[in-house]
């Protein structure tokens, strides 16, 4: 079953729970996902999807911290609880070690020594756990072995 039909599963199933948190949730997802599917003119794949998921998580996440900055911890806290729902969808999470121990061996690999090829090992490390490790994460992790 691929990660759209399952989503609209999970829907229904919030309808049929009256979770209206989830259900509204996944309602903009899935309009997103559509609304991208007719720009695009064909079906997303997961990928895709799984793209379009983290992309809704980091504006939960911005907005979170928007919120707190702004005084409004019970917004501030529903769109965390919206984070967590969309995070069920992901992939599961790669952990800091393995991340860390792929991209130093990528910087043996190319043989790099200076933070300005930065993006030379972002461009190999992004692909490998797309949806699986947020950029940020690994942008840092990357800076962090290269002043090692």
């Amino acid at each position: 079953m691929d990660l759209k039909e399952n989503l609209l599963l999970d829907m229904k199933e919030a309808l049929r729970a009256r979770n209206s948190l989830k259900l509204n949730t996944l309602r903009g997802l899935i309009s997103e996902i559509k609304n991208r599917e007719i720009d695009l003119r064909r079906k997303l794949d997961n990928d895709e999807i799984i793209s379009l998921v983290s992309t809704q998580i980091k504006k939960r996440k911005e907005a979170a911290t928007m919120f707190n900055e702004g005084g409004r911890s019970d917004l501030s806290e529903k769109e965390n609880q919206e984070m967590i729902i969309l995070q069920e969808y992901l992939p599961e999470q790669v952990s800091e070690q393995e991340l860390k121990d792929r991209i130093q061996k990528v910087i043996l690999e190319l043989g790099i020594v200076d933070i300005k090829d930065l993006g030379r090992i972002m461009k190999i490390v992004i692909p490998e756990f797309k949806g699986r490790a947020d950029n940020s994460q690994i942008r840092n992790l990357v800076a962090e072995c290269l002043k090692q």
